[in-house]
């Protein structure tokens, strides 16, 4: 039986992926001197030592964070009409005495994260406005800011499952739709690899064979459902696809975050050796 997609699409995808993460991925963290400064140190633990960014310039930065410790004033709209005419993604951090009421100037209300007074940050919220902001972008700033990697993988996990779904069922021709399934699928694998800090190289082909095998099995399961559950073949189509592609993802997360384990277990280990072969 002839595989679900090329391999030469799949080899054309790892190179898209390799050339996007050649370029800097930074996060800009600016607006109130002081929150801004506070929240960049969150979001700096542990992440690669330029990969968090000072001020409110957005040239060149992935995202804007804009922190806001009260209503905007001439200043703030002015920045954040520089990152909005820069074409710059923009999630605001409205603190404390920012009324609830206020509009923040060239930002959606979306992508506006509010703080009550007294409390601290809300990094998980942060992180999952930023990762549904960036969509797959979000992918090669989560491997500089591990901070991240948890609320981009899944945003990444829910969206390709969502789009697989509205594929399937939309399908009307036998089959045509399984390329696009398996290739979607394959995508969201390399993207959560890449989140982990993976390299995009022909040496992952091996390990997408399973990601391949799953769009022949996923197809299968949906063909012997129709035989058995009474529900219109479009409904099955799009479950299989959205349930199937959303298992994928989470098993992937799940093996390359256990990969990152052992690497950072090796490195400690490799770190206690030395030391103690200094201290002889």
């Amino acid at each position: 039986m002839a595989p679900p997609v090329r391999i030469g699409a799949v080899i054309g995808l790892l190179r898209e992926l390799e050339r996007s993460a050649r370029a800097e991925h930074t996060l800009t963290v600016g607006g109130a001197r002081e929150l801004a400064a506070v929240l960049r140190r969150e979001l700096a633990r542990g992440a690669a030592p330029d990969a968090i960014r000072e001020g409110d310039s957005p040239e060149g930065a992935a995202l804007l964070v804009y922190v806001l410790g009260r209503d905007p004033d001439a200043a703030d709209e002015e920045a954040l009409r520089r990152a909005r005419r820069a074409r710059t993604p923009i999630v605001a951090v409205a603190a404390g005495p920012v009324g609830d009421g206020v509009s923040i100037p060239h930002v959606l209300a979306t992508d506006v994260v509010r703080v009550p007074a007294g409390e601290g940050f809300p990094l998980s919220e942060i992180a999952r406005v930023i990762a549904w902001r960036l969509g797959e972008k979000g992918a090669l700033l989560a491997a500089r800011v591990p901070l991240l990697r948890e609320a981009v993988c899944a945003s990444l996990t829910s969206s390709f499952a969502r789009r697989n779904g509205i594929v399937a069922a939309a399908g009307f021709a036998p089959r045509a739709d399984l390329p696009l399934l398996v290739l979607n699928e394959v995508r969201l694998v390399l993207r959560i690899a890449q989140a982990h800090g993976e390299e995009m190289t022909q040496e992952r082909l091996p390990e997408l064979a399973g990601t391949l095998g799953a769009g022949f099995a996923l197809r299968a399961l949906a063909r012997a459902l129709r035989e058995v559950v009474s529900a219109p073949a479009w409904v099955l189509k799009g479950a299989v696809a959205y349930g199937g592609t959303r298992a994928l993802g989470e098993a992937a997360v799940q093996r390359f975050e256990a990969g990152a384990a052992m690497r950072r277990r090796a490195g400690v280990s490799r770190a206690w050796r030395r030391s103690r072969a200094g201290a002889a």
